[in-house]
């Protein structure tokens, strides 16, 4: 772990305090939305090279998060794995570590996944390192969470890293939390027991 990276952990607790006012939860209104693209065809390669099918999601939710090594949020590694290991019957997290806001996640597949595991203890998936912000390499399971043409209702890009997006056990895209939202408040453990 870096200098940064050790300062940044140290007042995580400060910056959310900080944030938790403007923390946001986007929801779908009303009734669940069938996404006219199907989220069980989606798929994504993992940082240990394999193919990972989202058709094994099936009655499961699923949390998405864009992530980054380097990042005011990144302590939230912490926060995930603790979510993950009291819910993993039920909910999968699968993370993107991505290098789109201000050059945060700089390592290769393997440094990542050594950082996460050293310094977090993170057992849930990792994506390849990629793309979450909207251009021709978004990643396709981003550009299905912020296309509503897609998931049914919903545009909103990651506004940083560490935004994550649940989708539920029917595959419909529920909610979309902010970074400063953490993966254990009560907004998000209310949707996962929902």
């Amino acid at each position: 772990m870096t200098l940064r990276q050790r300062i940044l952990k140290l007042v995580y607790p400060l910056f959310l305090l900080a944030r938790r006012n403007t923390a946001k939860v986007h929801l779908i209104q009303g009734k669940p939305v069938v996404p006219p693209v199907s989220f069980y065809s989606l798929s994504v390669t993992l940082n240990n090279g394999k193919e990972f099918s989202f058709n094994n999601l099936r009655g499961k939710k699923v949390l998405l998060v864009n992530t980054a090594s380097d990042c005011g949020y990144t302590p939230q590694y912490a926060e995930l794995q603790k979510l993950y290991q009291h819910s993993k019957e039920d909910l999968e997290i699968i993370a993107f570590p991505a290098n789109d806001f201000k050059e945060q996640e700089k390592g290769s597949d393997e440094e990542i996944a050594k950082f996460c595991s050293v310094n977090y203890g993170v057992s849930f998936p990792l994506a390849k390192k990629t793309m979450v912000v909207k251009n021709e390499a978004q990643h396709p399971v981003f550009r299905w969470l912020t296309s509503k043409e897609k998931n049914g209702w919903n545009d909103r890009l990651p506004s940083w890293n560490f935004a994550k997006y649940l989708v539920n056990e029917e595959g419909v895209l529920t909610h979309c939390f902010e970074p400063a939202v953490s993966p254990l408040s009560t907004e998000i453990i209310a949707a996962i027991h929902a």
